[in-house]
């Protein structure tokens, strides 16, 4: 158990619908991070600890409100008289409003919930969790980061979907998304790669989207109006023709809440393989099914990365990252051999060890395979937002 009563701390929280991750930290330090995942009969809590051994246990947790209960319950345990300084949160949809981290009031989050239409695997489920948690710490800032902001600023014609103006006006539009990633990979690259301006992002996970990103800004990504667009992924269609909808709906009698769920649910690389989502299983299988499903989500994150390339005029670096990016070295083989032509060049040996840079020593541009860590981005911003508050307060006094 580790006394922190005196000391200021930063809570990082993350719900989704089947899970809730969390990190904690002092200064800039992360001390703890965490997960209650599988939500139901076969949930457990799995933790990473700097004072002590590692934790993966069966937990009773069948809602989102119940995982947040179990990582409360082994924080108070850890952590005897943690207070918190401020809580952030990952918030997958801003809107058009919420261009950049924000305090989460009430009015805001009020604002935030007629926005879970756009995501409904996650909005809900983070809302309800900072309502819960501002409720347990009152005092404790409360910092909203949004996977939409790193996007906002795109022009128009990456915005506009080709639909009656009205709509448009209405926040019909492209948004993009896995920003908060985007803003820490970018932020990597330019350490890794300080001369390369023209930059693909390829967040690779159960969730997948390919961005585009010069200077530092995007450009453009293929996740364009909610989380189901884009790139095929673990269990969601991705692109799919509009007509298909309709024709769900007419030749299989299939209503609107159905064709949702399946959509989200059924499809993806669970739909194709008839039997996993999760890119391991596939790619240890070796079925006809499972090699049709990787086949497909390479072929797509291949056509991806080229539109990518050209929009930006050129590639100086590609980013691979997410649970699958930056692990499965047979789908970045994949993936990278048909960009042959943009002169990348995959080396096997650092590829096959999940190096941080896999490109050979001949290709034109680096191709990096990169951990993602959008906790400590949320964390910074937390920082920021602190130490905002406490200028504004002695400028008061002042």
């Amino acid at each position: 158990m580790t006394d922190t009563a005196a000391i200021g701390s930063i809570l990082v929280v993350n719900a989704g619908s089947s899970s809730l991750k969390f990190a904690i930290y002092r200064d800039t330090v992360r001390v703890a991070r965490g997960e209650v995942e599988n939500l139901g009969a076969s949930a457990r809590l799995s933790v990473a600890h700097e004072n002590g051994a590692p934790v993966r246990q069966p937990v009773d947790a069948a809602t989102i409100a119940d995982a947040l209960q179990v990582a409360l319950d082994w924080i108070g345990r850890e952590f005897a008289g943690l207070r918190f300084d401020a809580i952030g949160h990952r918030i997958v949809h801003g809107g058009t409003r919420f261009r950049a981290p924000a305090v989460l009031e009430a009015a805001t989050l009020d604002e935030l919930e007629a926005l879970d239409p756009l995501a409904p695997l996650h909005q809900p489920y983070a809302l309800a969790v900072a309502r819960q948690l501002h409720a347990r710490f009152p005092r404790a800032v409360a910092v909203g980061c949004f996977d939409t902001a790193f996007h906002a600023g795109w022009d128009d014609a990456a915005q506009r979907l080709a639909l009656p103006r009205r709509f448009h006006d209405a926040g019909l539009r492209r948004y993009g998304f896995h920003g908060i990633s985007c803003e820490y990979l970018s932020a990597r690259v330019r350490e890794l790669a300080p001369n390369a301006r023209r930059v693909v992002l390829a967040h690779l996970g159960s969730g997948s989207s390919i961005s585009a990103v010069r200077d530092g800004s995007s450009v453009d990504s293929t996740m364009g109006f909610s989380a189901l667009d884009g790139l095929p992924m673990a269990t969601r269609c991705g692109e799919i023709g509009a007509g298909a909808i309709f024709h769900l709906s007419r030749q299989f009698g299939l209503g609107l809440d159905a064709i949702e769920h399946m959509l989200y649910y059924d499809s993806g690389l669970a739909g194709v393989s008839g039997f996993s989502g999760d890119m391991r299983a596939l790619l240890a299988d070796g079925s006809e099914a499972a090699r049709q499903a990787i086949a497909l989500y390479a072929r797509r994150c291949t056509a991806a990365i080229g539109a990518m390339a050209a929009l930006l005029g050129g590639l100086d670096a590609l980013v691979f990252s997410g649970g699958v990016g930056a692990h499965a070295a047979a789908l970045r083989q994949a993936i990278c051999e048909p960009l042959a032509f943009l002169g990348i060049a995959i080396d096997s040996n650092a590829n096959a060890l999940n190096a941080q840079r896999v490109s050979a020593a001949e290709s034109a541009l680096p191709v990096f395979a990169l951990v993602t860590d959008e906790e400590s981005v949320i964390a910074q911003h937390c920082r920021t937002q602190i130490a905002a508050r406490a200028a504004d307060a002695a400028a008061r006094r002042a």
